[in-house]
């Protein structure tokens, strides 16, 4: 009796424990789900715990094949386990975005613990945009209104994960010819923005911000300086900034050529050197944009909205051009450019995460389709080795294969596609 007694008390021990367990893992997932969803823009923009990266899940050569959900968790794996925290998407009519969501949202259930951030882009373009009229850059395009509706209501079915609004992508650049607009339209729709956060009808910790090149901020030629992009800056929670030295090392190439006190340098120590001069290049145009800023007597955050480096180019960038193109620099500019900003508390929503081929479609080596840091194949680039040879990806998987190193990991072969820049007197013969 005595024995039986001590068996029932001992199950009830069993039971009681088992019970305080789940409790207890219960409480600590609804715990990690609360904490995730009280975070703001504020709290993870600038903070080097939460990295952060554009993304474009398209595997296809053709655009209008859209990457399924199954797919998109299988990158938002890939880039949790690399430490990013935060993407970056840009169209919200097409179903990438709201798949976005959706995939990163069942992930979050599958496991409490997931977290992930998104920068929501809203798509703004002119008048006659894409079409055989004449742009027409005063006028706003009538898709605009419904992309900013779109991004309202995404950002108000998943407010645990969308954090910042982007009106616009390089909306506001002229070179952007087919489809730029003025500072006007983009400051409209900030407004708006604004004003739902301000009635309730948008979390008010949300950031609404524009996502543009530098000199669209003021950052470089006056002709940017106008009314209007100053009430934007003021309108704006935070300003999100485009940098690409890789793309003028072809446009305004006076920062990499190989000056002539560096000639009798090693070829890696000239690579070096130029690399260095390219991160750079960035922070002066940062630093343009910061100046700019602060004449205006704002002092608001800049984060970067952009920036990248291409591993491949049969162009302007290639053996023929700048030779700027391959995946040493690609990794030596990624790597400089998280610690300059992982240190100083910017924000660098690296451009990007994976290859996408259907950039320029009909040129396969076109350097569009080279800004990933992981290739169609499932290849990390050399920038992503070390994570590699740490076991980071281990388990995981893009389209079935395994995350192994492109090169077969021979850094000698690698090398063998390495250039050294041109040097300045070469360049100013060009010019």
């Amino acid at each position: 009796m005595k024995n039986f007694t001590k068996i029932i008390v001992y199950l009830f021990v069993v039971v009681l424990a088992f019970s305080c367990k789940n409790t207890t893992k219960k409480e600590s997932n609804t715990n990690t789900v609360k904490e995730q969803s009280s975070l703001s823009a504020k709290d993870i923009l600038g903070n080097p715990k939460y990295l952060a990266i554009s993304y474009g899940g398209y595997r296809e050569i053709d655009h209008d094949i859209e990457p399924t959900i199954n797919e998109l968790k299988e990158d938002m794996k890939l880039l949790s386990a690399m430490g990013i925290k935060i993407v970056r998407t840009y169209k919200v009519h097409l179903p990438h975005a709201s798949n976005v969501l959706k995939a990163i949202s069942e992930l979050k259930k599958e496991d409490p613990d997931f977290e992930m951030y998104v920068m929501l882009g809203a798509w703004i373009d002119c008048k006659n945009a894409w079409t055989d009229k004449v742009p027409n850059h005063n006028v706003e395009s009538e898709a605009n209104a419904p992309q900013i509706a779109k991004a309202v209501s995404l950002a108000n079915q998943y407010p645990d994960i969308v954090k910042i609004i982007a009106v616009g992508n390089e909306a506001m650049v002229k070179w952007a010819a087919s489809y730029y607009v003025q500072p006007a339209i983009i400051l409209k729709w900030v407004n708006h923005l604004q004003d739902l956060k301000k009635s309730g009808k948008l979390d008010k910790d949300l950031w609404i911000t524009s996502s543009d090149n530098f000199a669209s901020w003021g950052g470089g030629d006056e002709e940017y300086h106008v009314k209007d992009l100053e009430k934007l800056i003021k309108a704006v929670d935070y300003i999100s900034m485009h940098t690409y030295p890789m793309h003028d090392t072809h446009y305004n190439p006076a920062f990499w050529g190989v000056p002539e006190n560096e000639i009798n340098l090693s070829d890696i120590k000239k690579i070096d050197a130029a690399m260095l001069r390219a991160k750079e290049y960035a922070m002066s145009q940062y630093t343009g944009v910061s100046n700019y800023m602060k004449s205006l007597g704002v002092n608001k955050p800049i984060h970067i909205g952009e920036t990248g480096w291409a591993s491949l180019s049969n162009g302007y960038y290639g053996p023929k051009g700048s030779k700027a193109a391959d995946e040493y620099k690609e990794a030596m500019y990624y790597q400089l450019m998280r610690e300059w900003t992982n240190t100083t508390g910017i924000s660098c929503f690296y451009f990007e995460a994976f290859d996408e081929q259907w950039k320029d479609a009909s040129n396969k080596k076109g350097s569009e389709n080279h800004f990933g840091l992981i290739n169609l194949q499932g290849q990390a680039k050399y920038a992503l080795w070390d994570m590699v040879d740490q076991g980071t990806f281990e388990g995981l998987t893009r389209g079935g294969q395994q995350i192994t190193k492109t090169y077969n990991g021979d850094k000698d072969a690698l090398m063998k596609d390495v250039l050294v820049p041109p040097t300045a007197n070469e360049i100013k013969a060009v010019k």
